[in-house]
């Protein structure tokens, strides 16, 4: 058609243009895009619920008003045209453009954060280098961490999520149990160097950790042994053990979970591993409320952490395989 440069005009003819862009319907350019997009009347027909006619009529219209032809209609197919190509790049970035708008002009929602409260240690030594994982996948749940050696409580309404060290007290909550753990000796390379077997320990500098479910007693009556008189050192956080034995202050026995990154990065090693009996217990549960196994958010940690912790301890996941009510 003539018509078909007069919608592309310079700007002396700006104003005609203008005139004529109004005449258009909006309707029209959804059903256009739609077409144009799916190359198919029928599709676009299904797309924005009109019927193939309906959607035959509104392309029409829309030739006429804009004075050009923008399909070539066959019997069997259904293509673009140069302008209707042309027409169409610029139309889907104008949707787009108020798809934006509108986006950027939606209040702000406010989602109410997770709560988690959890053990000091678990915390430092596990949850947090790991936290940066969680976030980035899950970009719209906000947390706040808390850490104490109480149990939360629920009924406060303060938490959402409790990670406790030993058994949970009885509740009506949901309690999880999580990693079946290894309880070892564990200390810095040079110390290591003088510790051969067991009995070398009654010569080295032992830390204990006064909050601990297991201690040294528990551990030396595992492999047949009398547990020494005197530690060199005791702390009421296992992650002070861990650091005073990263600092080569003595031998700490410690979860090699909690452990993980100094024996990774060689900071810490287990020289009796393979030469004396290593204690494993489920040491930390997950705890929440029952009104909460529908929450989204609860949900998604709780799965990200046990997924986490089956790839930490592989051979010894499958304590949160189940749990107990």
């Amino acid at each position: 058609m003539t018509a078909t440069k007069e919608i592309f005009t310079p700007d002396g003819e700006s104003n005609s243009l203008i005139k004529q862009f109004r005449r258009v319907p909006l309707t029209a350019l959804r059903v256009f895009e739609s077409a144009g997009r799916t190359g198919s009347f029928a599709a676009a027909a299904r797309e924005v619920d009109l019927s193939p006619s309906a959607v035959s009529h509104a392309i029409r219209k829309l030739e006429d008003s804009a004075g050009m032809t923008l399909f070539v209609r066959t019997t069997r197919s259904l293509e673009l045209t140069r302008e209707g190509r042309l027409l169409l790049e610029h139309v889907q970035r104008g949707f787009e453009e108020m798809r934006r708008g509108f986006q950027r002009a939606q209040p702000e929602q406010r989602v109410a954060p997770l709560r988690l409260h959890t053990a000091p240690t678990f915390a430092v030594q596990w949850l947090m280098p790991r936290l940066t994982g969680f976030m980035a996948a899950h970009p719209g749940i906000a947390l706040q961490v808390s850490a104490d050696t109480d149990y939360a409580t629920f009924e406060d309404d303060r938490h959402d999520i409790d990670i406790v060290y030993g058994v949970p007290q009885p509740s009506r909550h949901a309690q999880i149990p999580l990693v079946v753990e290894e309880l070892t000796p564990l200390c810095s390379p040079a110390l290591a160097a003088t510790i051969g077997s067991v009995r070398d320990l009654y010569q080295a500098p032992l830390i204990q950790s006064d909050g601990q479910s297991v201690q040294w007693g528990g551990w030396f009556s595992a492999n047949g042994l009398a547990t020494p008189g005197d530690f060199a050192l005791a702390f009421d956080r296992s992650s002070m053990s861990i650091a005073a034995a990263v600092d080569g202050l003595g031998v700490a026995l410690e979860s090699t979970l909690l452990a993980e990154r100094e024996l990774a990065t060689g900071r810490l090693v287990a020289p009796l591993i393979g030469r004396s009996t290593t204690v494993r217990y489920v040491a930390h549960y997950l705890v929440h409320p029952h009104s909460l196994e529908q929450d989204t958010a609860t949900a998604l940690f709780k799965r990200w952490l046990l997924g986490e912790l089956a790839r930490s301890a592989p051979h010894m996941a499958a304590a949160g395989a189940g749990a107990s009510e």
